[in-house]
């Protein structure tokens, strides 16, 4: 009998648990829940003899993997997957997916809905500004990017993209600007959404030369990854321009400096909120468990990221 093991610092809600233990009892699983552990060793522990693993933000670490003998596949529960070994897990011939899409709503209102509360000074009772009328960049057009745009242009922002990976055709079929480099986005636009990932490609590719060139008025606005950011250059655009404003669901590790210095001029929320709806986590649940029991049952990895 196949084990699954769901291990969660921060738990899934409820109804997305019943549905994964449910769908794996369907399929003749065993299950076993992991909840709010307060040390990896207890991961270490129960992934000994478990076949497949569903997590959220949980360390899979090469300790981990080594850990689970029988181990087949991990699923991370949302887009990212930064926080698995990969190489260690195709080293073991371990399959890892994630779950693209389930999350992107959540995240896309979120980025929405910080700008709108900041743009109005956190609703202190003071004139602000509106988001009718202004640009905005959607720098990565994926499942987040895409719906970012739907609803900014919900707003009447001028809403333009740039996304190397995607047909031009594609992004402007949704009434978006397609622009060639991420350096015309940044020089275009007043407010630019991140939705890159985090790889040795991207990480602290933000830098204060690409923040530099973004108009007056300049809003980043950051539900990606904090990693995508250079910080010594981020300190740098604070610095010379008093227009720049910083949002973000992941607070910089420069906080404490900026908070000090820029009052008014930035905002973060107290930890990652972008998947932090019901809907997104019940959605990334059912699909954790659903591409667990494709990959068994049919052998389908369509989502695997370690090919």
């Amino acid at each position: 009998m196949k084990k699954i093991l769901v291990a969660t610092v921060k738990p899934f809600h409820p109804e997305a648990v019943e549905n994964i233990k449910e769908k794996a009892a369907n399929q003749g699983y065993e299950f076993q829940l992991l909840e709010k552990y307060g040390d990896q060793s207890e991961l270490i522990d129960a992934v000994k003899d478990a076949d497949a693993l569903i997590i959220r933000s949980d360390k899979v670490t090469r300790e981990v993997i080594e850990a689970g003998k029988n181990l087949k596949i991990v699923v991370r529960g949302g887009a990212g997957y930064d926080n698995v070994d990969l190489e260690a897990a195709s080293e073991k011939g371990v399959v890892v997916m994630n779950t693209p899409g389930q999350n992107s709503n959540a995240v896309a209102e979120l980025a929405l809905g910080m700008m709108v509360y900041h743009a109005r000074n956190h609703f202190n009772g003071k004139a602000g500004t509106e988001l009718r009328g202004k640009t905005l960049g959607i720098h990565a057009y994926g499942n987040v990017g895409k719906l970012v745009a739907e609803i900014a242009r919900g707003f009447g922002m001028a809403v333009y993209a740039f996304d190397p990976f995607i047909d031009k055709s594609i992004i402007e079929k949704d009434g978006v600007e397609a622009l060639n480099t991420a350096e015309e986005l940044y020089s275009t636009c007043q407010y630019i959404s991140l939705h890159i990932p985090a790889n040795e490609k991207t990480k602290r590719s933000i830098n204060f030369d690409m923040l530099n060139k973004m108009p007056k008025g300049a809003t980043l606005v950051n539900t990606a990854r904090k990693e995508v950011i250079d910080e010594e250059g981020l300190k740098k655009v604070f610095a010379e321009r008093d227009d720049f404003h910083y949002i973000t669901d992941i607070a910089p590790d420069c906080k404490e400096e900026i908070a000090g210095k820029y009052d008014g001029r930035y905002f973060w929320t107290p930890k990652k909120m972008g998947a932090q709806t019901s809907e997104a986590n019940i959605n990334a649940g059912i699909a954790a468990i659903n591409q667990i029991i494709g990959y068994f049952e049919k052998g389908d990895n369509t989502f695997q990221v370690n090919k």
